[in-house]
């Protein structure tokens, strides 16, 4: 299907070395009104997203040449890049961790019933629509902490000495959700309520995998940002002051 058309209704690409799954989840996607296009590796990848950006991608982890863990690194590298979910046929806890830790929104193991796919695209792309709070609309909205300054409508994260700091769609979600609740003990399942949205059907050790994701890109690796609160959860510390 030609993505490059002018149209409102989500844009998802499927990256699989397998046609006949590459097909069954374009065709059941499409007929609930997504717009979908399909790659079986990872140059028919990029060739699809010089043509158009997709709002989520869903991933394979085993493709020939540069396997999906390897793309999905690459993937979240870029500012603002589409969602990602991954599958995976070995479906092991450690592969899920890992394909999190790179920047996955989501991972399913495979074979996978399309309506649970289904449902994990919609939670994603849900929790990427989202409108933001009306404070935040205002033009250069940002927020401070710790010398670090996040532009709540760019989302646009910046180090203390200027520096740009990519951020996944995740990692700002958490990073929003604790800037709302500074110095509060948020336990995991209130931080998987805010970051990932009360139908998600992740786990807590996803909660510990963002948060530490985002604490080396914060530079936090001694838990003064994000502090560990024994048994009961995690604290952001720094005070934290907007301005429009």
């Amino acid at each position: 299907m030609d993505m490059s058309r002018t149209d409102p209704s989500p844009r998802i690409l499927v990256v699989d070395d397998d046609p006949g799954i590459r097909d069954l989840v374009s065709d059941f996607l499409g007929k609930h009104g997504y717009l979908v296009e399909t790659a079986g590796d990872g140059t028919e990848m990029e060739r699809a997203l010089s043509r158009q950006k997709p709002d989520l991608i869903i991933l394979d982890v085993m493709l020939p040449g540069d396997d999906g863990l390897a793309l999905c690194r690459k993937l979240a590298a870029q500012p603002d890049g589409p969602s990602i979910i991954m599958l995976s046929a070995m479906g092991e806890e450690t592969d899920r961790i890992v394909g999190l830790e790179l920047g996955a929104d989501d991972y399913l193991p495979k074979p996978c019933n399309p309506r649970e796919l289904l449902a994990r695209v919609r939670a994603v792309l849900r929790r990427r629509q989202e409108p933001r709070p009306a404070e935040d609309t205002a033009l250069g909205a940002t927020c401070e902490f710790a010398g670090w300054r996040l532009d709540l409508v760019r989302r646009d994260l910046r180090s203390p000495d200027g520096v740009v700091i990519n951020l996944s769609s995740g990692e700002f979600t958490l990073l929003r959700a604790f800037i709302d609740r500074p110095q509060r003990v948020l336990n995991r399942d209130q931080l998987l309520d805010l970051a990932r949205g009360r139908d998600s059907d992740a786990y807590d050790r996803a909660i510990d995998v963002q948060i530490s994701r985002l604490r080396r890109k914060l530079d936090d690796s001694a838990g003064e940002i994000i502090r560990t609160i024994r048994s009961e959860g995690y604290v952001f510390t720094p005070k934290v002051t907007r301005t429009a």
